[in-house]
């Protein structure tokens, strides 16, 4: 069986290390597009293909965060569903950002929701707080095809700190032989790193990895080199602060991870109309498609650089 997980290690060696993420909001779209669509949720679908078709071959996946189509609706879901059939069947990698974490025949129903049907998805990403039995019922998938997921480990959220960073009755023996704290995001890391084990593909990585942050610089090398086996999805790139140099921090051997990055690239010919002095009102979806692929590549090429110089 070849995992999913694979063949993200094998498209970020072809690709690089650039997650689109496909958080689009209406507003996000070019106003003279948005006013030629009927329906915002019909706007977002062109600007999502336009966007999609320009970046494939810079990024090495997209996520999609189920939230952003939602609120548009019972016809915002049908433009989700779209959006994930078209990054497949552009031949790219796509991860549903969904966050679930619930058990039992629930966790399964959401499961055959996301890896089977009309919003099938590569990944998803999963929260583990009620325990390892709301991550298992999903694993069914990564053995009979492949799929993946990300679990929330240490994120890059300000809000990280009220319960990831709890700590725990345990310590460990850091590299100067004095102990440091255990956390909670710790003992996430240790139970999805035996999950790992268990689950292991071809280069070394378990089908399912994790979410972790580039937003604290200090942890992020320990980080890395206790979780040799987890895959990471690495959030807080650009917006929050993030930058290249952080997030090569928390890759292994120039791999293991994707950086997601939604907003800088979505919004990016905002920025480059402002630059070249172009009215808004004159900006479709194909100039903002050629600038979301060259903030991608900028993006690409300084993690790349990053990498170079550890």
């Amino acid at each position: 069986m070849m995992y999913n997980m694979d063949k993200l290690f094998e498209a970020v060696t072809a690709r690089g290390h650039v997650c689109v993420g496909m958080d689009t909001a209406a507003e996000y779209i070019p106003p003279a597009e948005r006013r030629r669509a009927v329906t915002d949720a019909e706007a977002v679908l062109a600007f999502n293909k336009a966007l999609i078709d320009a970046a494939a071959g810079t990024a090495a996946c997209f996520k999609v965060q189920i939230a952003y189509y939602e609120e548009l609706g019972l016809a915002g879901l049908k433009v989700y569903a779209k959006t994930l059939k078209y990054i497949r069947e552009r031949g790219s990698l796509v991860i549903a950002d969904i966050k679930r974490g619930d058990i039992a025949d629930t966790a399964l129903r959401y499961a055959k929701s996301h890896f089977d049907g009309d919003f099938e998805a590569d990944f998803v990403t999963l929260s583990p707080y009620m325990g390892m039995d709301s991550i298992e019922p999903w694993l069914s998938y990564a053995d009979t095809k492949g799929k993946g997921a990300f679990v929330l480990m240490r994120t890059s959220n300000k809000g990280m700190r009220d319960f990831e960073y709890l700590e725990l009755n345990e310590n460990t023996i850091n590299s100067s032989g004095s102990k440091s704290p255990f956390r909670l995001y710790d003992a996430v890391g240790d139970k999805l790193s035996q999950l790992a084990e268990a689950h292991k593909g071809k280069y070394g990585y378990g089908a399912f990895g994790a979410v972790v942050g580039c937003t604290e610089r200090d942890e992020a090398a320990a980080i890395r080199a206790k979780r040799d086996n987890l895959f990471f999805l690495i959030p807080g790139y650009g917006a929050q602060g993030g930058a290249a140099d952080d997030a090569a921090l928390l890759l292994r051997d120039g791999n293991g991870g994707v950086v997601n990055a939604s907003r800088s690239i979505l919004k990016a010919w905002t920025s480059a109309a402002e630059k070249e002095g172009k009215a808004t009102e004159k900006i479709d979806n194909a100039y903002a498609a050629e600038a979301a692929r060259l903030a991608a590549i900028e993006m690409r090429d300084a993690i790349r650089s990053a990498v170079k110089c550890l």
